[in-house]
């Protein structure tokens, strides 16, 4: 089997500049933050579950059966804490025995010690939810220039990463970025599998076992996100596949059994915990447009507003900006924009940014294609130039 030949060009270049951009922001806000109670709560329970996943009798964790709230947030907070107490055990080895932290794998005496021996635990705590943040980033630059050349990709990354909501929920534990990385990856890898449909068979099974995991990963973060993807990814698919839509069906049933399956591993193959995921109420939700009223008014959304303004008018009033590629994500934005949880606290907001980044970089590519080129670029610069002007003043704002 060969691998796929990696090419690094000019473009992926400076996609990777804006990255270590958008890194670069991540690092001084973490760097300016103090640990909250919240960051405990994640550390701790997301340490029980990698190392002891049932300290009571009767629960998952010390935080409960988590009803409602997907574990995958814990898990990922914790992992590096397990990890970095995994290398304290193993250089512990090496020290004289008197001057040793751990005795047998437990802490010997206070833990006052092992308190200064743990290092950047808030870089330790936050990090890992920027990375994910940064991969989404990649996963959308990379799906927008595949649909709509250089200039989409690079206005939907530009915009995603000044884009202060973005910011803000990528520089803290929480499921919300998580579920929108897994809900981007989920659509858009559903309509990669009714693409692959249409050629050989020896194609499908690599994009069916990844739709899997996006599903399962995606549930473990957020259940309604998880279910609100897997009806869009069903109906996109059933779209794109027109000679396949019988062998559409199969495939989201069987993905649907191992995304279960990945979900009941995140609650440790537990069937009592792994019950709550029904009767927990996490995916219980309505409508209201009241975060849609906090964004869309604020002012360091400024540019973003006037570009999805000129997207919309675009869309509405020009033929050729009308097909599938913007088609898609301008669904989807109308779909989450209305969502609130009931159960939860949760941003179904935030999870269509990347949508929406993705349809205004899809109808400015088509407007950069007609006559009205020069102006249009115009507009471009100046949209990506005033909205990191507005995003670096507001980063100070982001770190409470």
């Amino acid at each position: 089997m060969k691998l796929p030949r990696i090419h690094i060009g000019r473009p992926q270049q400076l996609a990777a500049l804006l990255l270590l951009f958008f890194l670069a922001e991540c690092v001084w806000i973490i760097s300016r933050q103090q640990i909250s109670q919240q960051d405990y709560r994640y550390a701790r329970c997301g340490r029980e579950m990698w190392e002891r996943p049932s300290p009571l009798a009767g629960y998952f964790t010390t935080c409960g059966n988590f009803n409602g709230d997907g574990t995958f947030a814990y898990r990922v907070a914790g992992f590096p804490l397990t990890v970095q107490r995994l290398a304290l055990l193993a250089s512990d080895k090496f020290r004289k025995p008197e001057n040793r932290l751990y005795v047998g794998g437990t802490l010997n005496g206070s833990t006052w010690e092992a308190r200064h021996e743990l290092s950047s635990i808030i870089y330790l705590l936050h990090l890992p939810f920027v990375l994910f943040a940064i991969w989404l980033g990649a996963g959308l630059w990379w799906v927008a220039r595949r649909l709509f050349g250089n200039e989409g990709g690079f206005l939907a990354l530009g915009l995603y990463c000044t884009c202060p909501t973005i910011l803000h929920y990528a520089v803290s534990p929480n499921n919300d970025v998580l579920a929108m990385w897994g809900l981007y990856g989920l659509i858009y890898t559903a309509i990669g599998v009714a693409h692959a449909m249409q050629g050989p068979r020896r194609k499908w099974k690599p994009r069916i076992l990844l739709l899997t995991l996006a599903i399962g990963l995606t549930a473990a973060a957020h259940l309604l996100a998880a279910m609100v993807g897997f009806v869009a990814a069903v109906v996109f698919m059933l779209y794109v596949a027109e000679h396949r839509r019988s062998a559409v069906i199969q495939i989201p049933i069987f993905a649907a059994i191992g995304a279960i399956a990945i979900l009941f591993g995140f609650y440790s193959f537990r069937p009592a915990p792994f019950s709550y995921v029904f009767t927990g109420g996490g995916a219980r939700f309505w409508f209201s447009l009241d975060a849609a009223s906090r964004f869309l008014p604020d002012p360091t959304n400024a540019a973003i507003l006037i570009a999805t303004l000129v997207a919309v008018i675009l869309y509405a009033g020009t033929r050729r900006t009308r097909y599938f590629g913007n088609t898609a994500p301008l669904l989807m934005v109308l779909i989450l924009l209305p969502l609130a949880t009931t159960q939860t606290i949760s941003a179904p907001l935030l999870w269509a940014l990347p949508f929406l980044f993705t349809f205004i970089g899809g109808t400015f590519a088509d407007a950069l294609e007609t006559r009205h080129r020069k102006l249009f670029l115009g507009l471009t610069g100046a949209i990506l130039l005033t909205q990191t002007i507005i995003c670096l003043a507001a980063l100070p704002t982001l770190t409470r």
